[in-house]
């Protein structure tokens, strides 16, 4: 059954937002779970679900949050091999391969990580992120390759969760881009959105973006390419791919920011998650893994240089 709580905002808890308080009060509820009950309906104040996530709660308002039962997924587990770079009772850190989307969607229903690590992990996934989404904390893109963390329960995923909004995972990628970039080392800063005509793109833009950070510093010097480490201080979506690109510099074999260029026929971005390094959610100690470069990155490496 569905789960019904109902708070009534006291004069001490009044000009808070509606998702940080109700996050606050629930139990294993990240903000952003908390965010999509909002938007899909499931909260109420004074009897309005037309509500937007900052909302501003005042005294003497009366919510109501209903959080659906837990719907049984259809997702079929799959016995596909997975390279497993770290695992305890609480995480899972894997080494994910090119051209392996991370969670099902619209065309991608099977052969996903998520397929993979239901059938690893059984019943042991958080699900804080909704049916299609057991266990994932956070994403890498189907051609990007690398370190990705997955949550066997809640607590691990909240704990997890908090660490990257306040960015204090450690997360270094490697990777090539074309032309040789003339500075060692800097940083590129610039809001990232959805792109305004290209809607399978982002953009860096004006307006309704997200603050964006990347560190980069120049490894080796090739030919016609620049071998890169890239240290993130936020994670948007192609964060990379769309910062390389506006310093003109795109990542080669880039599908959508290399404007169709890709002399050496690669499948997608030279890109790879190399090193990722966070507080671990039980024993609060500090972890680092890292992913070893795959073979098609190290084979590019050697016929550049």
């Amino acid at each position: 059954m569905d789960e019904r709580i109902e708070f009534s905002i006291k004069s001490d808890e009044k000009n808070i937002r509606i998702d940080k308080f109700l996050s606050d009060k629930i139990e294993n509820k990240s903000r952003s779970s908390i965010q999509k009950l909002i938007d899909d309906g499931y909260v109420t104040v004074n009897g309005n679900n037309k509500i937007s996530s900052n909302l501003k709660v005042k005294e003497g308002d009366l919510i109501e949050i209903i959080i659906p039962e837990a719907v049984e997924t259809d997702i079929i587990p799959e016995d596909i091999k997975l390279d497993i770079l770290y695992e305890d009772s609480d995480i899972l850190i894997v080494n994910k391969p090119k051209n392996m989307v991370v969670h099902p969607a619209a065309g991608h229903y099977s052969g996903t990580l998520v397929n993979a690590v239901m059938f690893h992990c059984k019943d042991d996934l958080s699900g804080i992120n909704g049916e299609l989404r057991p266990g994932i904390v956070h994403r890498i893109d189907k051609d990007t390759t690398g370190s990705l963390i997955i949550c066997k329960n809640d607590e691990a995923h909240n704990h997890i969760a908090e660490q990257i909004k306040m960015h204090s995972i450690n997360r270094i990628y490697r990777g090539i881009v074309s032309g040789i970039v003339k500075d060692d080392e800097g940083t590129i800063t610039g809001n990232i959105g959805r792109h305004p005509k290209d809607r399978k793109k982002m953009a860096i833009v004006s307006k309704n973006g997200k603050s964006a950070i990347t560190h980069y510093k120049v490894l080796e010097r090739l030919k016609k390419a620049t071998y890169m480490e890239f240290k993130l201080e936020t994670g948007r979506t192609h964060q990379i791919r769309v910062h390389m690109a506006s310093v003109g510099h795109p990542l080669l074999g880039d599908p959508l920011y290399s404007n169709g260029k890709n002399p050496y026929h690669l499948e997608g971005q030279a890109l790879h998650a190399m090193t990722i390094g966070f507080i671990h959610p039980r024993t609060e100690e500090y972890i680092e893994v890292s992913a070893p470069l795959p073979e098609y990155f190290t084979n590019l490496l050697s016929k550049l240089r």
